[in-house]
């Protein structure tokens, strides 16, 4: 026999209902940012530099010294070290050392020995007897006043130059470049450049000169404060709305 045909069950199935998806709430806006403007606009520049002298207004170099030739054996010595441990080590360095002569015939093996904590103590004790020979030997005794012969010194780069003949004579010939300034320069869109040489020319071109050494000091205490490598404390930073800064913590 042919199997009979199943019936259809009539049950009162109910419309499946759509699921319609509730507005969220709109979430409160924040400030309203300016408008991006290009890293070297002039009025931008001139925004930075008046929110540095706002934050910054008596920044100055924080490396311990009593006359040019300190301020330039402090400053050979704080390359890749900090100025708190700089100024431990000199406190007594300058006691026992207190001239260029006293440092250019000292024992090399008891120099090293005093300026170890800072680091790279071999090469910077060479650079520190280098250029206390130079300056006698050439320069009468006297730290000299001009970038082109400050850089014949031993050990003597465009950043120690720059910090000696701006903070002890006054001298604009540079703005100071170290890690805080290139780390800063390029968060804040000042320069596209990691070499220093390169960074230090696009600086000079864009901040007045009557601004170099208080810039440069400005930057570093920044950097030591505030705009840190690692964890930049954007929260507290009175630049954060002219920053562009791609690592920003807020």
């Amino acid at each position: 026999m042919a199997a009979k045909p199943k019936k259809k069950k009539s049950g009162n199935r109910k419309p499946a209902r759509s699921k319609a998806k509730r507005a969220k709430p709109a979430k409160p806006g924040k400030a309203a940012r300016p408008a991006r403007a290009a890293g070297t606009d002039p009025q931008r520049v001139a925004a930075i530099l008046a929110k540095l002298d706002e934050a910054y207004p008596q920044a100055s170099c924080e490396l311990n010294h009593k006359n040019a030739f300190e301020l330039l054996i402090a400053t050979i010595l704080s390359a890749q070290c900090t100025d708190v441990r700089v100024n431990q080590v000199t406190q007594a360095l300058f006691k026992k050392y207190p001239d260029a002569k006293a440092f250019a015939y000292a024992n090399p093996g008891e120099l090293e020995q005093e300026i170890r904590p800072t680091g790279f103590f071999r090469n910077k004790t060479k650079s520190v007897m280098g250029a206390s020979k130079g300056i006698i030997e050439n320069f009468r005794g006297e730290v000299p006043r001009t970038m082109e012969e400050i850089l014949t010194l031993p050990g003597v780069a465009r950043k120690t130059a720059n910090v000696v003949l701006g903070t002890a004579y006054g001298i604009s010939s540079g703005i100071v470049v170290d890690t805080h300034v290139q780390r800063i320069a390029n968060r804040l869109d000042l320069t596209r450049n990691e070499d220093p040489k390169k960074i230090e020319q696009d600086l000079m071109q864009l901040i007045p000169k009557d601004k170099w050494i208080l810039f440069s000091h400005q930057i570093i205490w920044h950097g030591r404060r505030v705009c840190q490598a690692r964890k930049p404390k954007c929260v507290e930073c009175n630049l954060e709305l002219l920053c562009y800064a791609k690592d920003k913590t807020i």
